[in-house]
Order: C-alpha cells, then sequence, then structure tokens
C-alpha cells in the first residue's frame, strides 16, 4: 500500500442538498442596490428583479435559491408594485440570501432613460474604430471593453 492509499481517512459522503429560501416568503422581496458613491435603494420591498447576470439573465422573486451572480453590462429591473424601473450597469454582483434579501453591487448603475441613442452610437462608432487601428495588445483589449458596454448600452436603450 502506498503512502497516500495509507494517508487517506475513511470519510462519509457528504450529502449535498439544494434548498430554497422560505423565512422571509411573506414579507416578500427585500432590495438593496448601490453604487460606491450612492445607495439607489435601500432594503426596499419590491415584486421582482431582472437582473443580467453572466450565466444568463435572469428573474429574481421572493424566496428565490441563495445565490451569487456576477454581473455583465447589462440592464437591472426593478419591478415595484405600480412601477418598473431600469438602471444600466457596467458590472458588478448581486447575491440572494436565503432571508430573501437580494444585495446588488454595481461599478456604475444609470437609469436607462438618461442615456442619448445619438450619443451611444457615436461612441460605439469611435470604439469600434480604436478597437481596429490599436497599436498595443492593451488599447486593443480597452476598446473591446469598451465596445462590449456600448453594445449592450445600445440594446437596452432600444429595448426601451
Amino acid at each position: 500500500m502506498n503512502f497516500l492509499a495509507r494517508s487517506v481517512r475513511a470519510v462519509r459522503p457528504v450529502r449535498m442538498v439544494r434548498s430554497y429560501a422560505t423565512e422571509a416568503a411573506t414579507a416578500g422581496l427585500r432590495l438593496t442596490f448601490a453604487v460606491p458613491h450612492q445607495t439607489i435603494f435601500k432594503n426596499v420591498s419590491v415584486t421582482q428583479v431582472n437582473i443580467a447576470a453572466v450565466s444568463g439573465d435572469m428573474g429574481i422573486l421572493a424566496s428565490h435559491v441563495a445565490s451569487i451572480e456576477q454581473l455583465r453590462p447589462g440592464v437591472i429591473e426593478v419591478i415595484e408594485a405600480t412601477t418598473t424601473k431600469k438602471f444600466f450597469v457596467s458590472g458588478g454582483f448581486a447575491t440572494m440570501n436565503p432571508d430573501s434579501t437580494l444585495n446588488i453591487n454595481a461599478v456604475e448603475a444609470f437609469p436607462v432613460e438618461e442615456f442619448s441613442v445619438e450619443a451611444v452610437r457615436h461612441n460605439l462608432a469611435e470604439a469600434q474604430r480604436l478597437s481596429n487601428s490599436a497599436a498595443t495588445e492593451e488599447e486593443k483589449l480597452a476598446a473591446k471593453i469598451e465596445v462590449e458596454v456600448l453594445e449592450s448600452l445600445q440594446a437596452a436603450i432600444l429595448a426601451k
């Protein structure tokens, strides 16, 4: 018997079980949404939040399974009882907790209606030009990120 085989202890198999949040289902979904310089929502009761995650777009309701999602450039849609608000975020994280609280921490977030279609088109064309004519790899990567964000922003504005 080799050293590794002798060193292994008998370990009981761990049974992983995925469960759903139930603690705060009656209170609804509580949202805290912040950027480094401002809190947009602080422990506000909302009906649903739709996020643009790296793993895919998803709608979050009260009692959603606990998870941590990396946000990609896209729209965060906050659905309250009587209103819907859309914010464009460049990235960040969303943490859904078992007690039906959702924390969104974004690098940047702006209401979608504050963007100009013409300005975004102009900036996108400029970023694409820079991407194609960049001299260094670093410049190309920076321009590529800018293009990705502006394309997502353009899609969000046109989807209004």
